[in-house]
């Protein structure tokens, strides 16, 4: 097993607008990404579970084999700037992908 932050050569998450968060996940490596792509561990069900939201708040993940990348988004719990909302860039909101475990 590994850790994504072991695996993944970028993430980040950024805004989508005031109600979409979206992270990406980017790899150097071929290899390594279709380990991760062919685990199965990026999945909405395991989004939902990181972030602790329903599934229904993930809206897409997408495996994009060209850029050797995923691309997830979600609704955010509160709209950017919103009261209550901690991240308004949604910039920190990628680190629960960081301890994500890959077989």
């Amino acid at each position: 097993m590994a850790k994504m932050l072991e695996l993944a050569k970028e993430v980040t998450s950024k805004n989508a607008g005031n109600f979409i968060l979206t992270c990406d996940l980017v790899f150097d490596e071929p290899s390594v990404y279709e380990r991760v792509k062919q685990s199965g561990v990026i999945s909405v069900d395991t989004v939902a579970r990181l972030y602790k939201i329903e599934k229904s708040q993930v809206l897409h993940v997408i495996a994009f084999d060209q850029g050797l990348a995923f691309k997830i988004a979600m609704r955010r719990e509160h709209p950017s700037g919103d009261v209550g909302e901690t991240d308004v860039f949604g910039a920190q909101q990628y680190t629960p992908l960081l301890t994500l475990e890959v077989p």
